[in-house]
C-alpha cells in the first residue's frame, strides 16, 4: 500500500504538502480524493498554533498556524486511521486497521511500522521516545521498546475491543473498552490486569491526567473518573444519554469531551458538566485543548472547528464542503497521461502520472460515462443524451460531434484515430473519419446493442439481448460484415461493457440469472464463456492475459477489485479503497487508473499488488 502526499480538491483550496513520500509504491494508492468528505476521528493540539487531525479513509491533516491552513500529510482511499498520539513537536504515532505509523518530523513524512497484526487498533500512548502502547480489537495489546521498530504482541486480561489507553506516568497506564472494560498496568505496559468497573455501557476513551487522576467516556453519556491511578472507579453525572467521544484535559479541573454537536465542559473535576454545542451537526467524535480557552474538534464530512473562547464560540477551518461529482470512465494512453470523465460534463487530464489532475472544459453539462484515448493527443468521450466529444490536442479543447443517437451512448470502441464504434439506444454505429461521420452497422434481427469492443479492425464483440429472448453476445472476425451468438440463453440476465483483448481473454459484465451478478469471461478469445459471480461489476480493462475489474462486492456492497493474470484461470480480490469504483484502465499489466465516487482516482504501477 503507498500513501500519497498528493492531493487536488476540485471545490475545496487546500495546502498541500508535497514532500517525498516514505511508503513504498505498491497496491493501489489514492491521486485524488476529496479529504473533505472524509471522517476525522482523533485530533492532537501540539500548541496553540500546531495540531494534526486523522482519519478514515488514511487521512493526516496538520496546521502550523493555528488552523488557518490545513496540509495533507499522508492520505490513501483504504484504511483509516482511529487515533493519533504525539511526544513533542516531532515524534508521533498513529494507528488504525492494522495500521502503525510513526513520524519524527512533525508529520511531514509517516513510515509504516510492522505491526504484525491485522485487526484495528484504535489507540496508541506514547511513554518515551522509544515506548509506546496500542490498543484495538480483541482485547489487542502491542508494545513497543525500540521506537516501533519491532511491536510485541502483550498478554491481555479481555477479549472485549479495547478503544482507549493513557498513561499518567512511565508505570501507570489505564484502557477501556467496549461492554465498561477497563484494565490497568504498573508496569509500563509489561502486564495488564482487570479493573472494576462500575458500568457495563462500552467506554471510547481515557484521559490520565497524572499518576493518580484519570477520566473515561462512552456510550449512554458516561462519564468515570478515578482518583487512585485507576484502581477504583466513580460514576459521573453529564447530563446526556448521547454517546460521547474522545477527552481533552488540560489540568485536573478543565476539561472537555466530544459529543454529537458540541462538547461537554467540566470547571470542577468532572462534578459539573456544561454542554457547548458547536453550530453543525457533523461535530464531534474528538477533541483537543491546549489550554482553558484554546482547542480545535474534529467530526464527520471532513469538520474541523476551533476556538479561543472556551468554546463559547466555534469557527470552522475545514471540511463539510461540496462533494466532488463521481468519476463514471477513465482512459490511459500511456504512462504519464490519463483522462477521466464524470458527471456533470466533469473531464479531468494528467500529464504526469496522476500527481496533478487538472479539469478541462468539456462543454457540457451532460454525464460523462465513457473516454478512450488513442495516444496522448486524440480521445474521444461519450455519455447521457447521444453525447460525443473529441479532442486532438490532449483535451485543451473539445469539441462536440453530430450523434447518431439521442439516447444514452455507453460503448466505445476506437483502433486508431480514425476507425471507431459506438453503441447508442441498442443500435452499433462507426466511424472511419474520426467521428465526423457515423455510420449505422448491420447487427442481427432484434437485437439491441449495450456495449461493443473492438481487439483489431477485423475481431470484435457486442453484448446485449434480444427482444423476448434474453442476453445474448455476438462475435465477429470481418470487421462486423457478419456476427455469431457466442453467449445468450438466459431471460433476466444482462450483459454490458465488453472487453475483447488481444490475446485469448474477453471479459464483460454479467448481471441478473441464476449467477446473480458478476463477470463473464472467455479464455479462447470470446467464442465460448465462464461466469464469476463475485462482485457487482462497473467497469473492466484487458491488456493481453491480464484483466482489472471494479465493482462491490455481492454480500456487504463494500468496493473491490478482481484481478486475473493468468489468463482468466484464477481471478484474486485486491485491497480496495472504501468508496465505490466507476472506471479502470491500464497501460499495461502493471500501470493502471481506476475511478469512481467523490472524484476519487487510484493508481497502480505493481498491477495492483
Amino acid at each position: 500500500m503507498r500513501f500519497t502526499l498528493r492531493a487536488l480538491a476540485l471545490f475545496c483550496v487546500i495546502a498541500v504538502t508535497t514532500g517525498g513520500s516514505a511508503f513504498a509504491q505498491s497496491g493501489w494508492f489514492a491521486q485524488r480524493a476529496n479529504p473533505a468528505r472524509n471522517r476525522l476521528t482523533a485530533v492532537t493540539a501540539l500548541d496553540a498554533q500546531t495540531a494534526i487531525a486523522v482519519g478514515t479513509p488514511l487521512l493526516v491533516l496538520r496546521t502550523d498556524d493555528a488552523g488557518a491552513t490545513w496540509t495533507i500529510q499522508a492520505q490513501d482511499a483504504g484504511h483509516g486511521l482511529n487515533g493519533v498520539s504525539f511526544l513533542d513537536a516531532n515524534t508521533g504515532f498513529a494507528v488504525g486497521v492494522a495500521t502503525i505509523l510513526r513520524t519524527d518530523d512533525g508529520g511531514v513524512t509517516w513510515t509504516p511500522q510492522a505491526s504484525g497484526t491485522t485487526v484495528s487498533l484504535t489507540a496508541i500512548s506514547i511513554l518515551d521516545p522509544n515506548t509506546a502502547i496500542a490498543v484495538g480489537s480483541d482485547g489487542r495489546i502491542l508494545r513497543t521498546v525500540d521506537g516501533g521498530t519491532t511491536w510485541t504482541r502483550q498478554s491481555s486480561p479481555t477479549g472485549d475491543s479495547l478503544t482507549g489507553v493513557s498513561f499518567g506516568d512511565a508505570s501507570t497506564g489505564i484502557a477501556v473498552g467496549s461492554n465498561g472494560r477497563i484494565i490497568r498496568t504498573a508496569n509500563g505496559g509489561l502486564s495488564w490486569s482487570l479493573i472494576f468497573s462500575p458500568t457495563s455501557n462500552s467506554l471510547a476513551a481515557i484521559s490520565m491526567v497524572d499518576a493518580n487522576i484519570g477520566f473515561a467516556a462512552g456510550s449512554m453519556g458516561t462519564i468515570l473518573r478515578t482518583t487512585d491511578g485507576g484502581l477504583t472507579w466513580t460514576v459521573l453525572f453529564s447530563g446526556t444519554l448521547a454517546p460521547l467521544g474522545k477527552l481533552s484535559f488540560v489540568d485536573a479541573n478543565v476539561g472537555r469531551v466530544a459529543t454529537a454537536g458540541g462538547t461537554l465542559l467540566t470547571e470542577d473535576g468532572g462534578e459539573s458538566w456544561v454542554f457547548r454545542p458547536t453550530g453543525t451537526k457533523n461535530c464531534c467524535s474528538a477533541v483537543s485543548f491546549v489550554d482553558e480557552n484554546t482547542g480545535t474538534a474534529v467530526g464527520n464530512e471532513g469538520i474541523i472547528l476551533r476556538t479561543i473562547d472556551a468554546g463559547v464560540t466555534w469557527a470552522s477551518q475545514y471540511g463539510g464542503g461540496p462533494v466532488d461529482p463521481n468519476l463514471l470512465g477513465v482512459s490511459s494512453p500511456d504512462a504519464n497521461t490519463a483522462t477521466a470523465v464524470g458527471i456533470g460534463g466533469l473531464i479531468l487530464h494528467t500529464t504526469d502520472g496522476g500527481s496533478t489532475w487538472t479539469p478541462q472544459e468539456s462543454g457540457t453539462t451532460q454525464n460523462l460515462t465513457r473516454v478512450q484515448f488513442v495516444d496522448a493527443q486524440t480521445g474521444t468521450a461519450v455519455g447521457a443524451g447521444g453525447t460525443i466529444l473529441r479532442t486532438i490536442d490532449g483535451g485543451a479543447t473539445w469539441m462536440p460531434q453530430t450523434s447518431p443517437a439521442t439516447q444514452d451512448i455507453d460503448g466505445l470502441s476506437f483502433m486508431d484515430a480514425d476507425t471507431g464504434w459506438i453503441a447508442g439506444g441498442g443500435l452499433l454505429f462507426q466511424t472511419t473519419d474520426g467521428g465526423s461521420t457515423w455510420t449505422p452497422q448491420t447487427t442481427p434481427s432484434n437485437f439491441i446493442v449495450t456495449g461493443v469492443s473492438f481487439a483489431d479492425v477485423n475481431n470484435g464483440l457486442l453484448t446485449g439481448g434480444f427482444r423476448g429472448v434474453g442476453a445474448a453476445m455476438l462475435r465477429t472476425t470481418d470487421g462486423g460484415i457478419s456476427w455469431t451468438t457466442v453467449f445468450g440463453g438466459c431471460s433476466s440476465c444482462g450483459v454490458s461493457r465488453p472487453q475483447l483483448g488481444r490475446g485469448n481473454l474477453a471479459v464483460a459484465l454479467h448481471s441478473g440469472g441464476p449467477d446473480a451478478a458478476g463477470i463473464v469471461y472467455s479464455t479462447d478469445g470470446g467464442f465460448t464463456w465462464g461466469s464469476l459471480s463475485l462482485v457487482y461489476s462497473s467497469d473492466v480493462f484487458v491488456v493481453e492475459n491480464t484483466a482489472f475489474v471494479v465493482g462491490v462486492s455481492r454480500g456487504g456492497m463494500d468496493p473491490v477489485i478482481t484481478h486475473t493474470n493468468d489468463g482468466g484461470a484464477t481471478w484474486v480480490t485486491q485491497p480496495s479503497p472504501r468508496r465505490r469504483l466507476s472506471g479502470v484502465s491500464f497501460v499495461d499489466a502493471l500501470i493502471g487508473t481506476a475511478v469512481g465516487e467523490n472524484g476519487l482516482i487510484l493508481r497502480t504501477e505493481t498491477g495492483g499488488e
